[in-house]
């Protein structure tokens, strides 16, 4: 469902583990970026291109245009760019002149960081799955509908049994069409 796109240290370098560059070390923090209209990816690219590590957490939604359904990657909080900065050692304010970047959320003098766990909280989301948990099918003919969860992959499969007509059904699912049943 969640997804972070975020690279370590140049654009072309990808994490090992989806987040396993993201911690924070020393007197790092979270502080949001916001992004200019439709700007999100070239924000998030040109970040990374600074040496600077970032996460916009995204999901994948079933959009319909012209009578064809089409699974997109969407943000998850349009417009907002979460960063990891150190103000006694990054250049914060060239974030500012970012292409693709409004500007850091400010405060007085300074930006304004996260709240502790809000962001790793978020990066967790995607690892909240167990096996025999209600989960909650997120698009396609069945969305919205509850079933039981009884098997995953490594390779991003996910099987649950589907409650129709007084019997189950197994299905095979992407990984990113279910999501914890609230």
């Amino acid at each position: 469902m969640l997804q972070g796109v975020s690279e370590c240290k140049s654009p072309t370098a990808q994490c090992e583990g989806l987040h396993a560059c993201l911690d924070l070390q020393g007197g790092e923090r979270w502080y949001v970026a916001t992004a200019l209209p439709h700007r999100d990816y070239h924000a998030e690219f040109n970040l990374n291109r600074q040496g600077l590590r970032c996460f916009a957490p995204k999901v994948r939604r079933t959009v319909r245009h012209a009578r064809k359904l089409r699974t997109v990657l969407a943000p998850l909080f349009p417009g907002y760019i979460f960063v990891i900065l150190d103000l006694s050692r990054h250049r914060w304010r060239s974030v500012n002149g970012t292409i693709g970047v409004a500007s850091l959320i400010m405060g007085v003098e300074q930006p304004l960081p996260v709240p502790p766990g809000v962001v790793e909280t978020l990066m967790r989301l995607d690892r909240d799955l167990e096996i025999g948990q209600k989960v909650r099918i997120l698009s396609g003919p069945f969305a919205d509908a509850i079933c039981r969860l009884v098997h995953l992959d490594e390779k991003g499969r996910v099987r649950v049994l589907l409650e129709i007509m007084g019997g189950q059904v197994a299905v095979q699912l992407d990984r990113w069409c279910v999501a914890p049943a609230a």
